[in-house]
């Protein structure tokens, strides 16, 4: 099946060819019938339904499928940093659903004072203000609601190929086509800009790349006098683009020159998917508004939030969020659980060491695969870019793909970002032996597919 361009930037494409096939040589008529009846009730979209397989456990590092499959879970929609049915946060859950299952609005409770307190410790600076939200779109809207009341300025500069939530808010920041072709009119002053890339810098024969992007970012900034917000990834989590310190603390400098407020989106990769517990920390900046989600839940319960300058505290007069489960004390309870469980079990110095042996793993394989064009790691998360030609960069993008269904066959599932590039995200409690056991099977995947 014809494949348009635009959906290649995911790799887990739910109309092609290789899909079909997959499925049919590796899934039994009972997993068949089910995927056709979810086909049946579930609204179609790219990259999910109709679905790959049908889940039926998960536990640790592992997914298992109807069939009895036990697959590693190296994609996991970055929310199982501690692993999939972590106990320790279902038992937090489950004392606090005896406690109190919900909280109304207008209403505190203990358990959502502690997780505030705890993410104000941990923040550096004064991030010093919270706000919940059910899900990680909806905190991109409050961090881009409080800049525009905060600075009385509504516009945006993002950068294309970013992805920030599915709403309209949302899709309007980011910049993937996947998620903002054909929608009509988006949020009028979201601008864009050429995003960092250490491999496919647009500026040819630069050697810094990246800063020299930072020059067109300074025109924008000069020419639209009513810039309110900066928004970007510090670490993009599809692609793993990595910039250097000077890129985001320039960026800082840039802000605080024209007035503009910095909003990182760590939804993907805080809470010690890098090594710390909030990425920028890597940057040795403060920026203005944090946007957290994702694992922030422990894979358990969805949670997202904002974390704020205390001088952004400027709101009380509209309503920023005001959702139903704005403060879920269930919710709070899991995350709270969640972090407790990072610092408990040491999981930041664990993913900064598993971090330095997947990059020597990955160079390795690099040097014995001329299809592997470039490596990129940071923490417990990986970016393997994979290319026909290491001089021409040509995306591998078909290979990638039939490296993405053989890994399925031997038990190791991953997410294809950009159509080429294999992004890996172990969960933190993903051991050295694991680790290697899954980047074995990817190399193994990829000599299949390569020399055949």
């Amino acid at each position: 099946m014809d494949v348009k361009p635009f959906l290649r930037t995911e790799g887990d494409i739910n109309l092609s060819n290789e899909r079909r096939e997959w499925q049919e040589n590796h899934l039994s008529q009972q997993t068949l019938d089910v995927l056709e009846e979810d086909s049946r009730y579930f609204l179609h979209q790219s990259m999910s339904t109709p679905c790959l397989n049908v889940i039926t456990d998960a536990e640790g590092i592992y997914l298992e499928d109807m069939d009895g499959r036990k697959i590693i879970d190296f994609h996991g929609n970055s929310v199982h940093q501690v692993g999939h049915k972590n106990r320790y946060v279902i038992d937090a859950m489950k004392n606090q659903l005896d406690e109190l299952p919900f909280l109304p609005r207008r209403y505190t409770s203990p358990i959502a004072v502690k997780l505030a307190k705890k993410l104000v410790d941990l923040a550096p600076g004064d991030l010093n203000r919270v706000l919940f939200t059910p899900g990680g779109t909806s905190a991109v809207g409050l961090a881009m609601k409080l800049a525009r009341k905060a600075t009385g300025k509504f516009k945006t500069i993002s950068t294309w190929d970013s992805f920030h939530g599915a709403g309209l808010d949302a899709i309007s920041v980011g910049g993937e086509g996947v998620f903002r072709n054909q929608i009509g009119p988006l949020l009028p002053g979201a601008e864009h800009m050429m995003p960092y890339n250490s491999y496919r810098g647009l500026f040819s024969g630069s050697e810094d790349s990246g800063m020299k992007s930072l020059e067109y970012l300074a025109y924008m900034l000069e020419m639209e006098n009513d810039i309110g917000a900066i928004i970007m990834e510090p670490i993009r989590s599809t692609d793993v683009q990595i910039p250097p310190k000077a890129y985001f603390q320039r960026i800082r400098q840039l802000c605080d020159q024209y007035g503009v407020l910095l909003i990182l989106d760590e939804i993907p990769g805080a809470f010690g998917r890098t090594g710390k517990m909030f990425v920028h920390e890597h940057y040795d900046i403060v920026p203005d508004i944090v946007v957290i989600g994702k694992g922030f839940g422990g894979g358990v319960f969805p949670m997202a939030g904002i974390i704020a300058r205390e001088g952004l505290n400027v709101a009380q007069d509209i309503s920023l969020g005001h959702y139903t489960h704005e403060k879920s004390s269930v919710g709070c309870a899991a995350a709270l659980a969640t972090i407790e469980f990072i610092e408990n079990h040491n999981l930041l110095a664990h993913a900064e060491q598993m971090g330095v042996f997947m990059e020597q793993r990955l160079k390795e394989m690099m040097d014995r695969h001329e299809i592997v064009g470039d490596v990129r790691v940071k923490g417990m998360l990986a970016g393997v870019e994979l290319v026909t030609n290491r001089q021409t960069k040509e995306k591998a993008v078909e290979g990638a793909e039939k490296v993405m269904y053989r890994c399925l066959e031997k038990g190791l599932s991953f997410k294809v970002s950009n159509g080429n590039v294999i992004t890996l995200v172990p969960p933190l409690i993903a051991t050295q032996g694991e680790v290697e056991q899954a980047l074995s099977i990817l190399e193994e995947a990829i000599g299949d597919v390569f020399t055949n």
